[in-house]
């Protein structure tokens, strides 16, 4: 249990979203993940927790006895770090929201559906991928319900060979990556649901940051006197993440060596 969790003297708290491994290409998404195990072993030395705040992977489907074919340098990654003591935390995104129990039993690494609030050094902090909050997106939200109900989940599973469901998901993530060849851009304070959400948030509850992928914008900003509003980027466009001291919270960009 994370709440009210003191950061030991010399360690920190990192955050990172949307890998999106698998996507565009093999030969690209590649490049990302060697890039992604660079960052990942420049902050072990002092990573109390990292959380990886959804859409690791552009497509992911759990069968019982198959997980998708890949990823073995991020998955070996993971588990060191894991296995050395380092606390990983994977919220699920809207494209790996079919995840069950891989991570859990194989790497020993939580998995959150929802957001949640965690406190660290007496620092509150609201995280969540960021897919289907707000009031935008009606369309979305009815068919993240559909996606994520038992049966729709089983009878993929059952129906569907995996080297078809796998197949089917690389199509749909393909055409949806036709629209994505470059950055997404900040659509303003008013614009922005996730911006909006929080401050409504905000209104009934107060926390002192609210930290969200899914937009793959980096974006930090005051929403109140006392809180404060983060999005996390992508590693697709800015290889991005935020790091919390025990004191202060930045948004950084990872240049490898």
């Amino acid at each position: 249990m994370l709440m009210n969790r003191t950061i030991p003297a010399g360690k920190k708290i990192y955050f990172a979203s949307d890998f999106h491994l698998g996507a565009p290409s093999h030969a690209e998404s590649l490049i990302r993940e060697r890039r992604i195990i660079d960052w990942l072993e420049s902050i072990r030395h002092d990573a109390e927790v990292i959380f990886l705040v959804g859409d690791l992977f552009d497509f992911w489907y759990e069968y019982k006895h198959v997980v998708p074919k890949g990823f073995v340098r991020f998955f070996g990654k993971l588990a060191e770090l894991s296995d050395a003591g380092v606390e990983i935390i994977v919220f699920l995104g809207n494209r790996d929201m079919w995840m069950t129990d891989y991570f859990e039993t194989e790497l020993n690494i939580r998995t959150i559906r929802r957001p949640q609030v965690f406190t660290f050094n007496n620092k509150t902090f609201y995280v969540g991928h960021g897919d289907g909050l707000g009031a935008d997106d009606f369309g979305y939200k009815i068919l993240k319900v559909v996606f994520e109900g038992k049966i729709p989940r089983f009878l993929f599973g059952r129906v569907m060979h995996p080297n078809l469901g796998m197949l089917f998901g690389q199509i749909w993530t393909k055409n949806s990556w036709k629209k994505k060849r470059k950055p997404e851009e900040f659509l303003g304070e008013e614009r922005e649901h996730l911006v909006q959400y929080s401050k409504q948030i905000e209104i009934k509850t107060h926390h002192d940051f609210y930290v969200f992928g899914h937009r793959h914008t980096m974006a930090e900003m005051n929403i109140s006197d006392t809180a404060r509003y983060v999005n996390l980027g992508d590693w697709i466009w800015h290889n991005s993440y935020a790091v919390f001291d025990g004191e202060t919270m930045q948004l950084l960009t990872f240049q490898a060596k």
